[in-house]
């Protein structure tokens, strides 16, 4: 891993800094919105934006980097960034904060594409993996390192505005400074949502839900952390340890998922996660400790699952397949995670700020029973077929071009563009329903009475 990371050292460097930005602004952004005695619906909308943004900046950046090109895009989109967030301690405004929040997301999401599409050229089949390793290890260092940077001003003062604005332009110096040659960029194919529905439903459905988890935990998670009488130093501890639980449990859970059915490892992590969040329901601000412990058990059980509804999806599916259905899930996350601050607002407004782990318990406990459906409706993938799970970051489609189990096409030799009846012919038995106890009788029926019709010729036989 050592010299796969070092070739690509600078690009990593950049990304730490664009995270770090990310995690502080997020978090800076909602406290603020305290601060200002904004509602719970105002600031559930404000914080949505980001998720607006970022869904509408992973369709429409694609575009514009093959159209004009990775430099002109990320200097544009770095610089719009950096203005952006120097505007809300000017303009004390939701609107304008909604609108500087939308902005940022569709910054930040061509911000990580332009970074993913130059990380995927210094990638080899050989290296894919380990880059992809480091990438979610930089991910969560630097989302959960952002939280920590809240204790150096007061979030009532501009400073820490100041400090994102920084970040950002010290991120733009080493990923432009590495990227010597220009890579080739496609935008990313999607597959139709109803087929790739048709393939895994419990995939789709799992990744709606996981992105409104997460827009609840990253959109509303300072604000009631602040309501429960957290100071800005507690707040930061407490968004971090999402991170760190996420960091610590993934990958043993992503390994179990290896040795037995996925769909019951879901239900399993879902039911943890409704578990951990009804017993936050009940805590308050006095329980400080206990309110870390049960975030960062949330992060722990509840962030593992958008690899795993990706790595159960790719069971389905062909290698070949694997990229297109993988953006089709980031888009279904990202249309989960722009619903996820609003059903939080609404529920602190409703029943208190004890109605942020309550959003998050229903959430998964829909999640978790729905999987259990589904292994009525569908016989389990043996696990010999089932791919190895890969931990991926959840950032944008063009992340998933770094999967290792995707299929990739030899030097010279170009990629199959399937039809969308080759792309159906090829899913693992969609339509395959488990059968009944009658029908299991009528088979073995048949197969007795044929038996016994071969038994008779062969005695016939001279």
């Amino acid at each position: 891993m050592i010299e796969a990371v070092k070739s690509a050292w600078a690009l990593f460097l950049g990304l730490g800094f664009i995270m770090l930005g990310n995690g502080l602004q997020g978090s800076l952004v909602a406290i603020r919105a305290q601060f200002e005695v904004f509602d719970n619906n105002i600031i559930g909308t404000v914080m949505a934006g980001y998720f607006v943004g970022f869904f509408a900046g992973s369709i429409l950046v694609p575009k514009l980097v093959a159209s004009v090109g990775h430099v002109r895009v990320f200097g544009a989109l770095a610089s719009l960034a950096s203005f952006g967030v120097l505007v809300y301690p000017i303009i004390i405004d939701p609107y304008v904060w909604f609108a500087l929040r939308v902005l940022t997301g569709v910054c930040y999401a061509g911000l990580y594409i332009v970074c993913e599409s130059w990380l995927n050229e210094r990638a080899t089949n050989e290296t894919r993996g380990q880059l992809l390793a480091f990438y979610m290890i930089i991910s969560m260092i630097g989302m959960a390192g952002g939280q920590y940077l809240l204790n150096l001003y007061s979030p009532a003062d501009f400073q820490l505005f100041t400090v994102v604005s920084i970040l950002i332009s010290l991120a733009v110096i080493p990923v432009l400074v590495s990227a010597i040659r220009v890579p080739e960029f496609e935008a990313p194919e999607t597959m139709g949502p109803l087929r790739l529905y048709k393939a895994s439903p419990l995939g789709v459905v799992s990744m709606i839900l996981v992105g409104m988890s997460a827009g609840v935990i990253m959109g509303m998670g300072p604000s009631y952390a602040y309501q429960q009488g957290l100071d800005v130093g507690d707040v930061s501890l407490f968004m971090s340890a999402v991170f760190v639980g996420g960091f610590i449990l993934t990958w043993p859970i992503g390994k179990l998922s290896d040795l037995i059915d996925r769909r019951t490892v879901i239900a399993l992590a879902a039911a943890c996660t409704v578990a951990v969040t009804a017993f936050g329901f009940t805590l308050d601000g006095e329980n400080t400790w206990m309110l870390f412990a049960a975030i960062a058990l949330t992060g722990g059980f509840a962030f593992p699952l958008y690899s795993l509804a990706i790595a159960y999806t790719n069971d389905a599916l062909s290698a070949k397949q694997m990229v297109a259905a993988s953006s089709t899930l980031v888009m279904a996350n990202g249309l989960g995670a722009m619903l996820g601050p609003n059903l939080a607002a609404g529920a602190m407004e409703t029943v208190g700020p004890s109605g942020f782990f309550g959003t998050i318990a229903v959430i998964h406990l829909i999640m978790g029973l729905f999987a259990l459906y589904r292994m009525t409706r569908r016989a389990a993938i043996p696990n010999e077929e089932q791919g190895a799970f890969v931990a991926l970051p959840r950032i944008t489609p063009v992340a998933a071009t770094l999967n290792p189990e995707v299929e990739y096409p030899e030097a010279g030799e170009e990629s199959a563009d399937l039809t969308d009846d080759e792309v159906e012919a090829q899913l693992y038995n969609p339509d395959e329903e488990l059968p009944t106890i009658d029908e299991e009788a009528e088979a073995a029926a048949e197969g007795a009475e044929e038996h016994n019709a071969e038994a008779e010729n062969d005695t016939a036989k001279p």
